[in-house]
């Protein structure tokens, strides 16, 4: 019998820590991944081939973009993405890292590896996991094998990140909706490098710590300085990516970042990088948070509901952001909406698997006392009790609507609740996860469209999703309490390297003479 001949083209290992750690929220572990994605071996090829996909954007991309661009063996390992929650447990971050190493030693040979991460996950014990997947992967294939990774625009990029990965490539958009496109422009890096282009890399990091608020890229000082990194990429240029950071990682690798990488030109990597830093620099100032108060929010709520001669608003609770490891269950504004009487106020997505699962016994049409966050013990769930009316139910598979961050993407509420509490209707989810797109409002009855005031349980990635209903400055950010809230003199910070703005105003830096 013939022997098979042998596989074709370049063979590339796939991996990947998807984790965006607020060092104030609960550690996860295991249990957390498998809910969301913890993928290994050939699970992660058919899920990044499948017509709807869980895992992130960018490792579709990349996997799809490989395939379309000729012959290549994919290598397979391990996709671990928690989303946005608290530090990972470090004895699982071990688990995760001796699986990942395992599956690298066993694919050596191999040409090139892959990276699918956030860029923006702490351990219990330690600040820059994903330096160290780096670290783990350069010690065992060497200095000759490309590493590429994507990151999302809020990693908090290390010195050995920078050091360990041949190029770093970031989204440009917030809210995040070219992941896919970052993955593709991964697999092109990829197989450049593979024809003999060698990569030169500047790095520079900011005294910055830019509130999440002010990262968006449509507007502001945020996007006009991505704009610009972007007129930057020519035959020599290969990449500019230019970092905002997640402030709530609380580490000394916060900062904004700017990585630009050329094809063998390391002056004007570090001329392209100066420039895009210090022309940022020069307007730090802009980097402020600027927010609605709870109360004014309320009697705005209020005014459209009595006044149909007023536009429709949407309040995002931007300090209960899920997408920024927030529990999705503050209840100042639900109770501040239900004993005001707002008419026409739908708020989404609230996590309490409990109450969803009450409402599920309970059936459609059933008027009951709903005791939210009756199980919680978190310092930012208080309980709120009053009467309620089931009015939809569901499994809570849905899928991700365009425009949006999840476009096309399988998306799993768990059991879900839509509910009349007095004046507001309620969508209450069994599975953690911020409000981004109008569906999950109207997968479960509810209509977008006729609402006077939407609340949504998220800092901006809602942004994409519902702009076909809201303009920007119909969008109310509120200053309530809570796990991501951007007033950072909340916090009691311990991590960042000092001093740092707006931490500190008295903040100085000049640009590195290389």
């Amino acid at each position: 019998m013939p022997a098979e001949p042998p596989a074709a083209g370049p063979k590339i290992a796939i991996l990947g820590l998807h984790l965006e750690s607020n060092r104030f929220a609960r550690p996860v572990a295991r249990a957390d991944f498998v809910e969301k994605v913890l993928f290994a071996g050939e699970a992660i090829l058919e899920d990044a081939r499948s017509e709807h996909p869980r895992q992130v954007g960018t490792g579709t991309g990349f996997i799809r973009a490989m395939d379309a661009a000729g012959d290549w063996q994919p290598a397979p390992l391990v996709i671990a993405d928690a989303g946005a929650a608290g530090p990972i447990d470090h004895g699982f971050y071990l688990e995760l890292k001796e699986e990942m190493r395992l599956g690298l030693e066993a694919a050596t040979p191999l040409d090139g590896i892959y990276f699918a991460e956030h860029g923006a996950a702490v351990s219990t014990e330690i600040s820059d996991p994903d330096g160290d997947l780096y670290r783990m992967a350069r010690d065992i294939v060497g200095p000759g094998v490309p590493i590429v990774s994507t990151l999302d625009l809020h990693a908090n990029v290390s010195d050995e990140m920078v050091e360990l990965a041949d190029v770093l490539v970031s989204y440009r958009t917030n809210p995040h909706v070219d992941q896919y496109e970052r993955g593709v422009e991964a697999a092109g890096v990829m197989r450049e490098l593979l024809s003999g282009v060698k990569p030169t890399v500047a790095f520079i990091r900011l005294p910055l710590v830019a509130p999440q608020v002010t990262q968006l890229t449509a507007t502001g000082p945020y996007g006009e300085i991505i704009d610009e990194g972007q007129t930057r990429i020519d035959k020599v240029v290969m990449n500019v990516s230019i970092l905002g950071g997640f402030t709530y990682g609380d580490t000394p690798e916060n900062g904004m970042a700017f990585v630009v990488t050329t094809r063998d030109d390391m002056a004007r990597a570090r001329a392209v990088c100066r420039d895009l830093a210090a022309r940022t620099w020069r307007q730090h100032e802009r980097f402020k948070a600027h927010l609605t108060p709870l109360v004014e929010c309320i009697l705005m709520a209020v005014a459209r509901g009595e006044n149909p001669d007023q536009e429709p608003i949407i309040i995002a609770d931007v300090a209960d952001n899920p997408g920024g490891g927030g529990r999705g269950n503050t209840t100042w504004l639900l109770q501040g909406l239900v004993e005001a009487g707002a008419k026409g106020a739908i708020l989404g997505v609230f996590n309490d698997a409990a109450l969803a699962a009450e409402a599920h016994g309970l059936g459609e049409g059933a008027t009951f006392e709903a005791r939210f966050n009756r199980d919680e013990d978190d310092q930012y769930s208080n309980e709120f009790t009053a009467e309620a009316t089931v009015l939809k139910l569901s499994d809570g598979q849905i899928l991700g609507r365009d425009p949006g961050s999840r476009a096309g993407m399988s998306i799993d509420l768990g059991p879900t609740a839509a509910l009349r509490v007095g004046t507001v209707e309620v969508v209450v989810i069994s599975k953690r996860q911020q409000c981004i797109d109008p569906g999950y409002f109207e997968a479960f009855g509810i209509d977008v469209a006729s609402a006077r005031t939407v609340v949504v349980k998220s800092r901006g990635h809602f942004r994409a999703g519902f702009s076909v209903h809201f303009r920007p400055d119909q969008v109310i950010e509120c200053d309530a309490p809570g796990l991501t809230s951007p007033n950072l003199a909340n916090f009691e910070w311990t991590g960042f390297k000092r001093p740092i703005y707006p931490l500190d105003e008295d903040v100085e830096w000049s640009p590195p003479d290389w």
